[in-house]
C-alpha cells in the first residue's frame, strides 16, 4: 500500500449516537470512527489490526448532531519499524433540516470539517504479514 493510501468511512449519526441535549453527538464518537479508519489502514498495510497507541492531537471544530452524515478519512503519513503515524479528518457531508420537516436534509455543497486528529498505531513485527511501504 502506498504511504498516501487513504481510507474513508461514511455513516449517519443516529439518535443512539446522541449523548447530549438537542441531539448533540459526543466528540468521542469521532475518535471511535478514527479508530475504525486506523484499523482498516493497518489491515491494508500490515495484514493485522494493530493497536492504537496514542493521539498526538485532537481538534473538535464543529458540532455533530443525530441525523448528520459523517465521512471519516485517514491516511498513514509515516512508517516506522512497528509504528504507523496517521492523520484523520471527519467531515459533515449531509445535515438534517428539521426546520423544514422531520425527513428533510441537505447535501452540503462544502463539507464541514468537524474533527481533525493525528495519532500513532503499532503493529508488532511478529504480526506484520504484508511488507509494503
Amino acid at each position: 500500500m502506498p504511504q498516501n493510501h487513504k481510507v474513508t468511512l461514511r455513516l449517519r449519526m443516529s439518535s443512539h449516537d446522541a449523548h447530549y441535549g438537542g441531539g448533540l453527538v459526543d466528540g468521542a464518537r469521532m475518535l471511535g470512527l478514527f479508530g475504525d479508519v486506523a484499523t482498516e489502514l493497518l489491515i491494508h498495510h500490515d495484514g493485522d489490526e494493530g493497536l492504537f497507541r496514542a493521539y498526538s492531537s485532537v481538534e473538535f471544530l464543529a458540532p455533530v448532531y443525530a441525523g448528520d452524515f459523517i465521512e471519516a478519512e485517514g491516511e498513514i503519513t509515516a512508517i516506522g519499524s512497528t509504528s504507523r503515524q496517521m492523520r484523520f479528518q471527519a467531515r459533515k457531508v449531509i445535515a438534517p433540516r428539521p426546520d423544514l420537516s422531520d425527513s428533510a436534509a441537505d447535501v452540503l455543497i462544502e463539507p464541514v470539517v468537524v474533527c481533525r486528529a493525528t495519532g500513532t498505531c503499532v503493529v508488532p513485527k511478529a504480526k506484520q504479514r504484508i511488507a509494503k511501504g
